[in-house]
Parts: structure tokens; C-alpha cells; sequence
């Protein structure tokens, strides 16, 4: 039985790993969460090694669900959190730092930096189609070879190698034989030229990279290694057919397969893209042009990405750091028990601002406090803002594109929030449907898995399995959504520039 494919998803605060069936039913699951550490304030990182020991768990546990052993399956689609970065002994296989996670703001000094040198912004976005940020791998990779004791000496040396998690875990899987990446990963290093398709010799100048380290870069729907005995549970031989960037993964996962289809994933952060086709927009302004993937040996395909940095993760913070809740699925009731927001907001910037605003130097702020306000308004407020910082994304892209959004494909772990969805749809003016299998990130890699391997053979064949599970209509009147929206704006005006 070879008629499924493992699809492991290795998010920002855990790995989940899915095995799907050809009609995409889940025939197992598992899921885990990772340790995240916060040396300093606006750092984060990962201990790589403590993410392959999930990965592995999480694995075992899946097939056990699903009653089958590793030699069942036909493939393995990997999607993983793009930009964190990090380093490993190409001998040992020991990491060289914990990774740097994509929230990380600690490269923000050399981000002013840069910026501040004349033409290097416009030559960074002509050919990556990123702003200049520290939210991108290659700033990060600089600073592991700066401050790391010995690691430049040892890349230089060839002994050091480099990768986005993607990269990490084929490695791993693939008992060190395969050191490798897709486009979608390779295109948020800011070290690779999105048009040419390959690393580029003046951006790793720019930043001081070695380029002997850096992985080859692969299709995303393609045959990238094998496991290895060691690698997978005891299990050579099986092909590691699927790689995506999440974000890239979810837009494939929904089905947004031509232009100006879109989707945005509601996770640790959020994340809409609009697929473009076989272009980049001339002037993508305060949003991203980036690769949404690249299938076999036919051309890149592109998109454009609206990247916001927090919104799960103030959920998360609500549970962690204030203890205001348990568990996030607490959050709809609580939502639910205010007949309205009693004009308290939550600008989520706990490690900057993303799209449209790109502020590394924004800070979380909570306003319209008083003695009445109490931990469901700031529940609700946490769950608003993530509506609020889409719908902040959703203007940039209506205003760049020109194409009105008409409806909204919503997947993630959020989406099961049916007041958050609702508001959702309030706030843009037009339906949000959510699918009947809302785990399109891991959905996306189980898809380039299978069309590397024969699973399914057209993308046409893929369409066709996706399926609906409920749409909510826009039923707020425009002069309230406007006046919420305003008093949103004017929130976010006061988080910017806290920190510089």
C-alpha cells in the first residue's frame, strides 16, 4: 500500500505531521511544540536539534494513527516557517547556534545600515522583491558568522553549511546526502535573484556570506533525496518529493494555482498571497513579490505576499505570558460574551510590524483601557487585530494590483474561530471560506509531493479535491466597519517607532 503521502509541517511554535490519502481524507495526524527562546528582548531562536527530535516523534506517532508503517507511504512533502536560519557542522551534523527564528529583530542596526547606503535598498528589491528588513534570512546568516566563534573560519573552510528548516530536515532525513532547498525557501534569504533563479554573487557580498554553504536549490515539486535507514524510522528509500515555504504550501494547498487567486493562512503570524503568475508586479509598494513555487522543470511561478508577523502568537502570548487564558479555544466564547469591543485594541507588534508598515521598531500597545475593561476585551481585542492587520494588507494589495478582492480563502489554525472568521468578513466586505480541510499548509506539500510522484497528475485533478466546509458573509454596514477600522489606524500610528 504506497497511497499516501506524509506531509510534515514544521511551523514556528510546533510540528505537525498529517498523512493524507488520494482524496486527501487525513488518514493520521500528530502534532508537538518546541521550546522558544528569548535570550534578549526581540530575539528569538530555536534549538534545531530539539526540532528534528519532534519531527521524528511526531512522525511515529502519525503513522500509528493512521495503522500503517513508514514503507506504506509513497512520498514526503516537507513545508516549513521561512527566513529562520541557521548553521551546522557538515561532518558532525551538530547545529553551530540555536536557529535564528523569523521574528528575530536582533540584525535591525544593520538593516538601518543598509538603508541607509545609496542604491542598495533598490538593487536588494529589483532582484529579490523583498524590503529590507530583519524578518529575511541573510542579515540573520551574517550574524551567526559574526558573532558564532569560529564559524566564518569554518564556512570559508567548507566545513559549515547553511539552511532554511527545509533544508535542515532533508538533510537529516536523508542521512546528509541531500543538502538542498526549493525557490519558495531560497527566495526569502534576500541571497537569491527571484528572476535569474539562482544564488547571487553581489547580494552574498552585500551581506558576507560564504556561498560554498548555501544549499542547492531544487524545484518544489521534484525528487530531492531518499531517507536513509537512520534518517527515517528505519526506512531507506523513500523519496522526499515535496518542498514549499508555509506560506507558499498554503496558497498551492487552496488551490490558488493561477493569477489573482488568494489566501491568507492565520498561524503564528499571517500571511496573504495573491498568485501572480509568471511575473513579479512591476511595484509591489509596501508588500512582497516573492516565488510561490516552481513545479518540475517548468518556469518559476510568483505571488505576492502581504507578511504580518503577529497573530496566533498574541494568542499564544495571552496564554503564556499574561496567563489570561488556558487554551486558545477558550478565545470564541470569550469574544462572544461583549456585545462589542468597548473601543479597546491590541496592536500585536511584539517583534515589529510587517506589511504594509515594515517598522522593526514598532512595539505591542493595548488602548482604550478603563475600569471596566477586563481579560475577554483583551481576548477580543487579540482576535480583532488579527482581522484588522489583514484587512491592513488586503488595502495594499487592492491598491497595487488593482483588482478588488471579491472573497477570501481562509486556512490555519485560527479559522475553527467562528467569531473571528465572521468578523473577518465584516471588516473586508466580502465572504471568507473556509475548506473542508483547513490544514492547507500541510495540504500544499502533501499535493508536490504527489504530483512529483504520480499521486495525482495535473493540477486540474488537484482542483478538483478541494472542498468547501463554510463561507460567512460580510453583514456589518460599511459605516461601522470604517468607523472600527479608523480607530484601528490610529493605534497602530502610536506603536510605530516605540523601540527606536
Amino acid at each position: 500500500m504506497t497511497d499516501h503521502i506524509l506531509a510534515i509541517d514544521q511551523g514556528t511554535t510546533g510540528t505537525t505531521v498529517i498523512i493524507f490519502d488520494r482524496e486527501t481524507h487525513i488518514a493520521g495526524r500528530a502534532y508537538a511544540e518546541f521550546t522558544q527562546h528569548y535570550p534578549q528582548p526581540g530575539w528569538v531562536e530555536h534549538d534545531a536539534a530539539e526540532i528534528w527530535r519532534v519531527t521524528l516523534d511526531t512522525t511515529s506517532r502519525a503513522l500509528q494513527a493512521a495503522g500503517i508503517g513508514p514503507r506504506d507511504l509513497k512520498a514526503i512533502g516537507i513545508t516549513n516557517q521561512r527566513e529562520t536560519v541557521l548553521a551546522w557542522n557538515r561532518h558532525t551534523g551538530e547545529p553551530a547556534h540555536r536557529a535564528i527564528v523569523w521574528q528575530d529583530r536582533r540584525t535591525a542596526t544593520f538593516c538601518d545600515d543598509l538603508r541607509s547606503r545609496t542604491g542598495v535598498t533598490e538593487s536588494i528589491r529589483a532582484k529579490t522583491g523583498l524590503v529590507v528588513d530583519p524578518y529575511f534570512s541573510g542579515t540573520k546568516l551574517r550574524w551567526l558568522l559574526d558573532n558564532v566563534p569560529g564559524l566564518r573560519a569554518g564556512a570559508e573552510k567548507g566545513d559549515i553549511l547553511f539552511g532554511t528548516i527545509d533544508t535542515w530536515l532533508i538533510w537529516n532525513l536523508t542521512g546528509g546526502a541531500a543538502h538542498v532547498t526549493d525557490p519558495s525557501n531560497a527566495a526569502r534569504t534576500q541571497l537569491y535573484d527571484i528572476h535569474t533563479g539562482t544564488w547571487d554573487d553581489e547580494l552574498l557580498c552585500l551581506m558576507d556570506v560564504p556561498g560554498c554553504g548555501l544549499p542547492v536549490v531544487r524545484s518544489s515539486s521534484a525528487v530531492l533525496g531518499h531517507t536513509t535507514e537512520d534518517g527515517f524510522l528505519g526506512a531507506a528509500g523513500i523519496p522526499i518529493a515535496g518542498v514549499a515555504g508555509d506560506q507558499q504550501a498554503a496558497l498551492f494547498g487552496q488551490a490558488c494555482h493561477g493569477p489573482g487567486l488568494a489566501k491568507n493562512t492565520y498561524g503564528t503570524g499571517s500571511f496573504l498571497l495573491m498568485h501572480t503568475g509568471g511575473n513579479t508586479l512591476r511595484d509591489p509598494g509596501p508588500l512582497l513579490s516573492t516565488v510561490a513555487w516552481r513545479i518540475g522543470d517548468q518556469p518559476l511561478e510568483y505571488a505576492l505576499e502581504g507578511a504580518i508577523f503577529v497573530t496566533g502568537a498574541a494568542v499564544q502570548w495571552l496564554r503564556d505570558g499574561l496567563g489570561l487564558i488556558a487554551a486558545a479555544a477558550e478565545t470564541e466564547a470569550l469574544a462572544r460574551s461583549l456585545a462589542d469591543n468597548d473601543g479597546v485594541y491590541f496592536v500585536p507588534a511584539l517583534t515589529g510590524l510587517g506589511a504594509p508598515h515594515w517598522d522593526p521598531y514598532a512595539r505591542g500597545l493595548i488602548a482604550g483601557l478603563t475600569r471596566g475593561t477586563g481579560r475577554a476585551h483583551l481576548v477580543r481585542a487579540a482576535l480583532e487585530a488579527m482581522a484588522y492587520q489583514t484587512r491592513d494588507v488586503t488595502r495594499a494589495i487592492e491598491v497595487q494590483t488593482g483588482i478588488p478582492l471579491t472573497e477570501l480563502r481562509a486556512d490555519g489554525g485560527a479559522v475553527g474561530n467562528a467569531f473571528l472568521m465572521q468578523f473577518q468578513a465584516d471588516l473586508l466586505g466580502v465572504p471568507v471560506e473556509v475548506p473542508r480541510v483547513p490544514e492547507t499548509t500541510a495540504l500544499g506539500a502533501a499535493y508536490l509531493a504527489g504530483l512529483a510522484t504520480g499521486m495525482w497528475q495535473t493540477r486540474e485533478e488537484i482542483r478538483a479535491t478541494w472542498k468547501l466546509a463554510r463561507r460567512f458573509e460580510p453583514g456589518m454596514k460599511p459605516a461601522e466597519r470604517e468607523k472600527l477600522y479608523d480607530r484601528w489606524t490610529k493605534a497602530v500610528e502610536k506603536s510605530c517607532g516605540w523601540a527606536a
